[in-house]
């Protein structure tokens, strides 16, 4: 099929939240993100308004072969854009933003993590797409 609604899996990585200003020990730590049977992986985070304009948030993704395994940060050269700092995000209202994986590992976690004021509320999910089995 063509579509892509049937082609991709939509996983919950962050619940809507304030990520706060300690920058990257304090940030919103996702889950284990388990992308079985999809080639592709795209990170969608969204955030709201904020009451400051110095709000940033950055994104780290980190990946692993195994789920319960030590996850390490991306290489930038498996990033789209190629660095965590190009997709990060100062808040002057609010929007969407997402930061593309091309590596090769199945588990991934995504951290989110503000300086500023960093009062905006995030989300996050991974889209998986190119599934091994579509119809």
């Amino acid at each position: 099929m063509r579509d892509m609604h049937n082609n991709i899996s939509v996983i919950h990585a962050i619940t809507p939240q304030a990520v706060g200003t300690s920058g990257i020990a304090g940030g919103k730590l996702s889950g284990v993100l388990d992308r079985r049977g999809y080639d592709k992986a795209e990170f969608v985070f969204s955030y709201g308004a904020t009451a400051s304009v110095a709000d940033t948030v950055t994104p780290v993704i980190y990946e692993c072969a195994t789920s319960n395994g030590s996850f390490t940060s991306v290489a930038d050269a498996d990033l789209l854009p190629q660095t965590s700092a190009e997709a990060a995000v100062t808040i002057t209202a609010a929007g969407s933003s997402k930061l593309g994986y091309i590596g090769s590992k199945r588990y991934l976690k995504i951290r989110l993590y503000g300086t500023g004021h960093a009062t905006g509320i995030v989300s996050a999910v991974l889209i998986a797409g190119a599934p091994s089995r579509a119809p």
